[in-house]
């Protein structure tokens, strides 16, 4: 049914504010209005319809006129928004329920019951806008309300910008998230990290450092029986053929991959069983032993006790472990489209047989990349697994080289397609897609000469047939990786040339005491002096460590002592004794170390205000003549550099 169908109710014109329609305000009909000419004018342009219509209000009986008198709160150059205010104010005077109209329900017309007396009102005076004829005037003037309108729209577009702007990052991000899922749920994740061992050496030292451990396995099961592993009637198991221990340091400006020999002879610790087939570990322990060889462990007691093994020979902090079986390398190997190597003879192995028949430069596939690094009894060759561990060696830092020539870490693509080859063929523990893209991060921004090879020195076999390690210098080895030290072979791009200008020292400031940890030592040949100068120390809030006799015997000049990283620690206890230097050495950890020279007098200052800048202070030469510090490495440390070229 239509509005005319409405027994008698007012039409609600189109396009009008609720607030404006005649039916909305009839509810207050009865309550005395002003002038009705001028809101018969008024309702005229407001309500555009011709006089006698239907929808009009003269079509329907009830005048415009009647229609302002029930209208309350119309004053002159009210806008809609003050009509919205009144019409919701509860604080204004409401009309009582025997001044309201009512309605005949038989007749459907109103009629108002006049049996109480309405409320005093003051007069409201009206004065109508004058009609065009056309669109309704508004109570603003047409030109802020161009502006008005205009701004509204550039604060729309400007909103929908940024809404779009922000869907089009959750969507990336999205993205990007879901790939990084999607791709960290192929992994096959192990437990084999041990984090917490009393093996790692110098943890705060290590900070930052990423470690991977690499164990290429030799499985007789699977795909892996048909890319020469042999089967499981040839050797039960899976055994870690290949071991690297990669690390990158926290500056990542050098890699370091160190080898360890199939047939180290080492100590294996209790270890709980490992299927490898099944990829988990099994309910049974096995003791401690003496005399197993290193792929041996990896065969009874999985990547856990691989781990503990190499973490306790290296002392570094394992952080990720990656196993990789054959099929995996030659996936990889054929996703960069091969790799080149360089071969003064060819290559035959009595057990693999042919490998390379011609010597030269050539490009090796996946299966005949396997062979070329899995090797062991070439003809000509004398030291068997070195000679391997050199080839492996040579082959990765060819493959580095042409990774990197063919930007293949650069390529989105191609590096996508590669981790997707390694993650089906790979099971890690603490390793997901952002480590990998960290690594090869790490790459694009290392030249190829700072990318170290080590082996693991040995000295000779036992009667069993195991390599033996030379644990000091294997020590010394991994002392130079934690310290950042130069390695044999090493090629560093030059930093750029300092400013003709000297740079400006740091400025120092001073820090709370009560954080700061002393050592003094008594190096005046004054008895007592350490103990007195600890307690005046202590006073104003210093940690005190320990108190005792400079070892090196005595100094002239008294020395604050400290680590790097801790020089506005140093300097805070420096202020305080006068005629004192700053020593920068590598033994103390967080610990400043006060050494009382012949010249110390005894006076101990204030500290100075925490927080506020330090004076300068005179530095002495850094502590590098240490015999404790100094780390000699084997003379015939076996190396290759990335950047090698073995046919040149």
């Amino acid at each position: 049914m239509g509005d005319d169908d409405q027994g008698g109710e007012l039409p609600l014109p189109i396009g009008r504010a609720p607030w404006e329609r005649p039916g909305a305000l009839g509810g207050a009909a009865g309550r005395s209005g002003g002038s009705g000419d001028t809101a018969e004018t008024w309702y005229a342009t407001y309500l555009p319809n011709s006089a006698g219509s239907a929808d009009s209000p003269e079509g329907r009986g009830l005048t415009a006129a009647a229609l302002v008198d029930a209208s309350p709160g119309i004053e002159r150059g009210e806008s809609s928004g003050d009509l919205v205010t009144d019409r919701w104010d509860t604080t204004r005077d409401a009309p009582t329920a025997s001044s309201r109209s009512t309605e005949n329900p038989s007749t459907g017309t109103q009629s108002d019951d006049t049996s109480a007396q309405a409320p005093d009102l003051d007069p409201i005076e009206f004065t109508a806008p004058e009609s065009t004829g056309g669109r309704p005037l508004s109570p603003i003037p047409r030109t802020d309300d161009r502006r008005g309108r205009r701004g509204h729209r550039l604060r729309v577009a400007g909103r929908t910008i940024i809404a779009l702007a922000s869907v089009a990052a959750l969507v990336l991000t999205g993205a990007g998230w879901n790939y990084l899922r999607a791709t960290d749920k192929g992994f096959t994740k192990v437990q084999a990290l041990d984090v917490g061992s009393h093996d790692i050496v110098d943890p705060v030292g290590q900070f930052g450092d990423e470690n991977f451990l690499i164990a290429g396995t030799d499985s007789r099961a699977g795909a892996n029986s048909t890319v020469g592993a042999g089967t499981t009637a040839d050797a039960e198991g899976a055994r870690s053929d290949t071991v690297m221990l990669v690390n990158i340091p926290a500056n990542r400006k050098r890699v370091v991959v160190v080898s360890f020999p199939r047939d180290l002879d080492i100590t294996r610790p209790v270890c709980a069983g490992w299927n490898n087939d099944q990829g988990k570990y099994t309910d049974a322990d096995y003791p401690s032993a003496m005399g197993d060889k290193l792929n041996g462990v990896y065969a009874l007691g999985g990547p856990k006790c691989l781990i503990k093994v190499i973490q306790k020979l290296s002392g570094l902090k394992i952080n990720h472990f990656v196993g990789l079986d054959f099929t995996g390398f030659e996936s990889m190997v054929d996703t960069v489209g091969g790799v080149e190597v360089c071969t003064a003879t060819p290559l035959v192995d009595t057990e693999l047989g042919t490998v390379l028949a011609n010597p030269g430069r050539q490009v090796l596939n996946g299966v005949t990349a396997l062979d070329y690094v899995r090797a062991r009894h070439v003809i000509g060759e004398e030291r068997s697994d070195y000679d391997r561990i050199h080839r492996q060696q040579l082959f990765l830092s060819s493959l580095l080289r042409g990774a990197l020539s063919n930007r293949v870490l650069f390529d989105p693509v191609k590096l996508n397609r590669f981790i997707a080859a390694f993650t089906s063929h790979a099971f890690m523990d603490n390793v997901d897609t952002q480590d990998l893209l960290m690594l090869g991060r790490s790459l694009q921004k290392v030249a190829a000469g700072a990318i170290t090879f080590l082996t693991v020195p040995t000295a000779g076999t036992t009667s069993y047939g195991n390599e033996i390690p030379r644990e000091s210098d294997i020590k010394s080895i991994f002392r130079a990786i934690i310290d950042d030290d130069p390695l044999p072979g090493e090629h560093h791009t030059p930093d750029p040339a300092p400013d003709s200008g000297a740079p400006a020292p740091p400025q120092l400031t001073a820090v709370d005491p009560t954080t700061v940890s002393v050592q003094v030592s008594n190096a005046s040949g004054l008895s007592g002096a350490a103990s007195s100068t600890a307690r005046k120390l202590a006073a104003p809030g210093f940690q005190i460590y320990s108190v005792d006799t400079y070892p090196e015997g005595t100094l002239s000049s008294t020395l604050v002592r400290y680590s790097s990283g801790h020089q506005d620690e140093a300097a805070t206890v420096a202020a305080t004794l006068p005629g004192a230097k700053l020593q920068v050495t590598s033994d103390l950890g967080s610990i400043i170390q006060v050494a009382l020279g012949k010249d110390f007098t005894g006076r101990v200052r204030t500290p100075p205000t925490f927080g506020t800048p330090l004076p300068t202070i005179a530095s002495a030469p850094p502590d590098s003549a240490d015999p404790a510090n100094s780390v000699t490495l084997p003379s015939d440390l076996e190396h290759v550099n990335a950047a090698d070229d073995n046919c040149r």
